[in-house]
This record gives structure tokens, C-alpha cells and sequence, in this order.
């Protein structure tokens, strides 16, 4: 009796303690499928001195049925090494289930059998173990929206590797969509480990991600990628990219690259292919920039769209620069400078417009500053500083878009102006959160600014319709919808010099009765064709035939 009171002993706890992590939140699309997931990882783990030798095939044959792994490769681990074993560390959720059920069977069966412990003369089993081990992120339409969507990476944290997002929205958003609160349940347990629910125990729910709903529908991304692969192949471009925005809200409905990758399978080959170019790229843009110019002189008064323009009959100098016209003109209307992109017209247009005017004018519009919220790591560009727009051949050649760098998503964001009565409209990634509870928290579209006066709006509108029905832009016509756009096209800069290298650009718009949507295209290095009328069009007519495809455009056509 004195023994027993005073010979310590080993009494299985009374008090039992669960946790569970909280997961990442998911990404999905404006149609409600899931793009981005989470998944949670088990791993599986025995300690062979504790497999009856008798019953090892036996184990081995249920862990191989249940877990889905090759008995083969089972039993290799369980030979190569002895101790305390993982058999696996990405076991998933359904089928850590199943093995958990399977532990208490092979307990039944006696497969695990009791070993005396030399330390304190007490005997203990120890079976098989499924435990929490860390999580996956999963892409199940595999390269689709890459790169905005971006990638994530792991890390471990206290034995459970988590998940961080590194590029795109899984970056930007990393905040919302990181797990909250992990789930935490501890009291007395009974004779099975099972915690009894009473007063005494304490109970907290998990508290995963927020999801994140994005304006982009899958059917319309999808169509207009695979668009995309096509051109590049038929263009023999570097890459070629794509933005369709709603001009009235904002609302951004595909932003898509010919270059993209598997978040999940990053190979050295896609390095290149990380960077989101709509942001992370800037060029100098060309011709589409005449328009921006045009609507600063038109919106301050300082030139009339019926103005006579003297083309010097295609070469024009300016200090020790001569600028030439790829067609040659004699007279022609200050409107018709935009829609025959005329360089010499615009570079004595511009003279109008003071350094200060033009600077301050250029930054209204936009570039050189954030154009978007929802994306990371954007490349501004650059705006010539009003000292330097003082002087004419840079006042001229900024105003035919050269000695500026801009975006993609810059250019659309100005070129909405022009489709939104003179209002400016942020581009929108996102449409809402989701919560734990299913409800939608709805984000509110983003603040427009008035940046030149409606009526400027309406003008600029009408010669850049006029641009695809009669200039540059003639094969971006589309029967029954209205259409109109300016093309652009310049030399690239490698080591601060201009090489024989091109990106081409056609930023415009296309509008039904109840739809008004600003679309932008960038090709960069096409060697088919370095005009912009001859790639970036195409590309334009292309994906404004995808919309209608989708509904998103009805064109007014009577049969």
C-alpha cells in the first residue's frame, strides 16, 4: 500500500487539447468558378517497433489501399529506416479521414502490439498518426489569369507549412486572404480521447481567409487567351497583352497575356513570364499618345479640330531634328492629324501648349502615377518634367509619344476619359470579399475625376471613330457597334539607344446601346509587321468579336 502511494505513476492525462489551422482564402471568378484554392496536408506516422512483424504486410496492404500510395514504395520506407517514421507528408483531407478510421481498425486487429518501456517499467502503444502537416495551394484551370493571378511559396511556421503569396493578387491581397483564426477545443476527455462538452470545456471556431471575387468571368478570360496564344504565334511577337474595361465603373472583364505560366510548376523558362506586363512593363507608346495632346489643346481652347495644319509634305525640322510623316501631306485639318496620326501636325500643335501645361496636363491624365489599386509592383513610367517640355523638340516628340514611358493599364485608364464623358475610371480588379458566413462584402468602384470637360470628351470621341472609319485604325471596324481607337507604334530603347525593334499599340473603344467598354492592346517586338494597324488592330478586332461571342457587346444590326 506505501508503495503505491508513494512509486510515481504514469495516469493518462485528464484534459485533452485539439487545434486546427485556418486556411487561405480562395480566388473566384465574376461566374463563380474557383481559380485558386487551399487544401490541407496530413502526414502519416508509425514507429515500426511497434508493427506486430507478423501483421507488417498487412499494414502495409491497408495503408496502401487507404492512402492511395504504391505498397511498393510503402514498405521501402518502412525497411529503410526504423524508429518513428513519415510515411507521407501530403496525405489530403478526405483520405486523412479514411486513415484515421484505419488507425483505431489496426488497433482492433492488434496489427500494433504494447512495448515496455525500460525508463519507468510501463507498457504503451503507439499506432498510426495523422497529423496536420500544412497546406496547398491549388490552380485547377492551371495557367489561366497568370501572371495577375501571381503564385505563391511555403513556409514553415512552427512545424506547419503555410502558404504566402509572392506576385499578383495572391500578393496583393495577402492580407484578406491569409487564415485568421485557427480552431482551438480542450476540457476533460473520456476513455477515447474524445473531449466531453460541459461547461468546463472551451470551444473556438476557425476563422478561415476571406475569398476574393474577382470581376473577370473564366468563359471570357479563357477565349481571349487562347486568342492571344494565336496572335503571338501568328506575329512572331515577344508577347502580346490585352485589357477590357467597362469605361463606366471601371470594372476590369479580361486582362490576359500571351506569356503565361503554372503557379504551381514554375519552371526557369517562365521567369520571364513572373512579371505582370500590364503594370510591370512601360514603353514608350507612339502615335496613341497624339490623342492625349490633341485633347489638352482642344480642352484649354487653343486649337480648333478645323484648323489647317501644314504637313511640309512629309519632313519637317526642328532645331537639328527632322521629323518625318510616313505618308505626305500638304494641308490637312487639326482632327485629321489624329486620324491620319500625323507627326509633324502634332509636333506643331503641341508648340501651343506651355511646358507646365503639358507636364501637369500629361500627370492629369494619369501616367506616371498608379493606375490601378488591385495590382503590385507597378513600374510608373516616366512624364517629362515641365523645364524639359519647354523646349520644342521635346514638346514635340513627347507629344507623338516619344521621351514618355507608360503602361498598358495607364493607357486605358486615360483612353476611358474620351468613353465616359470626359470622367476618368480606375481600373477594377475586384468585385468583393466573401466571408466565413458566405457573405458578400461588396468593394465600391473606385472615385472618377473629371479631367477635361464633357464636351472635349464628346469630340475626341467622335474623331477617334472617325480615325477607324477613315485612318489607321479601318480594320478595327465591327458591323453595328461603335467603334473607335488610335494606333501606335515606336522603336525600343536597349542601353539607351533606339534599335530596330517595335511595340505596337491600338487603344480605343467599343460601345453598343448599353455597354461602353475602353480596350487596349500591346504587342511587343512583332517581327510580322512593325505597324500597329497590321498587329495591335487585329488583336482589337479579334477580342471585340470574342465579346460579342459572350454577349457582352449586342451590335445593332436589322437583318
Amino acid at each position: 500500500m506505501f508503495l503505491t502511494v508513494v512509486k510515481p505513476r504514469n495516469l493518462p492525462a485528464i484534459f485533452i487539447k485539439k487545434t486546427s489551422k485556418a486556411m487561405r482564402g480562395n480566388i473566384v471568378s465574376a461566374d463563380g468558378f474557383t481559380i485558386a484554392s487551399t487544401a490541407k496536408l496530413y502526414k502519416a506516422v508509425v514507429n515500426t517497433y511497434y508493427i506486430d512483424p507478423q501483421k507488417k504486410d498487412l499494414f502495409v496492404q491497408l495503408f496502401s489501399i487507404y492512402s492511395g500510395i504504391d505498397a511498393k514504395k510503402i514498405k521501402k520506407i518502412l525497411n529503410k529506416r526504423k524508429g518513428v517514421v513519415v510515411l507521407s507528408y501530403t496525405i489530403s483531407q478526405k483520405r486523412a479521414q479514411y486513415l484515421k478510421k484505419l488507425g483505431l481498425e489496426l488497433r482492433r486487429y492488434k496489427v500494433f502490439i504494447p512495448r515496455l518501456n525500460s525508463k519507468n517499467g510501463t507498457r504503451s502503444i503507439h499506432g498510426l498518426s495523422i497529423i496536420e502537416s500544412g497546406e496547398s495551394r491549388d490552380y485547377p484551370y492551371d495557367t489561366l489569369l497568370t501572371p495577375i493571378l501571381g503564385y505563391t511559396h511555403k513556409v514553415e511556421e512552427d512545424g506547419y507549412t503555410k502558404i504566402e503569396g509572392v506576385k499578383g493578387l495572391e500578393k496583393r491581397f495577402e492580407a484578406d486572404l491569409d487564415a485568421r483564426v485557427d480552431a482551438l477545443s480542450q476540457g476533460k476527455r473520456d476513455v477515447n480521447s474524445y473531449i466531453i462538452l460541459n461547461k468546463e470545456s472551451f470551444t473556438k471556431q476557425q476563422l478561415n481567409g476571406l475569398d476574393l471575387k474577382i470581376n473577370i468571368p473564366v468563359s471570357l478570360q479563357i477565349r481571349v487567351e487562347k486568342m492571344l496564344d494565336f496572335m503571338k504565334k501568328k506575329l512572331d511577337a515577344k508577347e502580346v497583352m490585352v485589357c477590357v474595361m467597362d469605361s463606366t465603373n471601371g470594372k476590369v472583364l479580361a486582362l490576359a497575356s500571351s506569356n503565361r505560366y503554372t503557379p504551381k510548376a514554375i519552371k526557369k523558362s517562365d521567369y520571364s513570364s513572373l512579371n505582370s506586363s500590364m503594370v510591370e512593363y512601360s514603353f514608350e507608346p507612339g502615335s496613341v499618345m497624339k490623342t492625349i495632346t490633341f485633347a489638352l489643346l482642344l480642352d484649354k481652347g487653343k486649337v480648333n479640330p478645323y484648323d489647317l495644319v501644314n504637313g511640309h509634305n512629309g519632313r519637317y525640322k526642328i532645331g537639328k531634328k527632322t521629323i518625318t510623316d510616313e505618308h505626305k501631306f500638304d494641308w490637312l485639318s487639326a482632327e485629321n492629324v489624329i486620324v491620319h496620326s500625323s507627326n509633324i501636325g502634332i509636333a506643331q500643335l503641341s508648340q501651343k501648349l506651355t511646358g507646365i501645361e503639358f507636364s501637369t496636363g500629361l500627370r492629369k491624365f494619369g501616367f506616371g502615377t498608379t493606375s490601378t489599386p488591385d495590382l503590385v509592383y507597378e513600374k510608373l513610367g516616366y512624364v517629362p518634367n515641365a523645364m524639359r517640355l519647354n523646349k520644342e523638340i521635346y514638346k514635340a516628340t513627347c507629344a507623338y509619344g516619344y521621351g514618355i514611358r507608360v503602361n498598358l493599364m495607364q493607357l486605358i485608364r486615360a483612353y476611358s476619359v474620351f468613353n465616359n464623358n470626359g470622367k476618368m475610371s480606375t481600373p477594377q480588379i475586384i468585385d468583393s470579399f466573401i466571408d466565413e458566413y458566405a457573405r458578400e462584402i461588396k468593394i465600391p468602384p473606385y472615385e472618377q475625376f473629371q479631367i477635361i470637360k464633357p464636351s472635349t470628351a464628346q469630340r475626341i470621341k467622335k474623331i477617334l471613330i472617325k480615325t477607324v472609319n477613315k485612318g489607321t485604325g479601318v480594320k478595327a471596324i465591327t458591323a453595328g457597334l461603335t467603334i473607335g481607337g488610335k494606333t501606335g507604334t515606336a522603336h525600343k530603347v536597349e542601353n539607351g539607344k533606339y534599335v530596330q525593334k517595335y511595340n505596337t499599340a491600338f487603344v480605343g473603344f467599343a460601345d453598343d446601346k448599353t455597354h461602353k467598354y475602353t480596350i487596349g492592346v500591346v504587342v511587343i517586338e512583332p517581327h510580322k509587321s512593325q505597324f500597329a494597324a497590321q498587329t495591335a488592330v487585329p488583336v482589337f478586332k479579334k477580342t471585340v468579336d470574342i465579346l460579342v461571342n459572350e454577349s457582352f457587346l449586342k451590335p445593332n444590326i436589322v437583318e
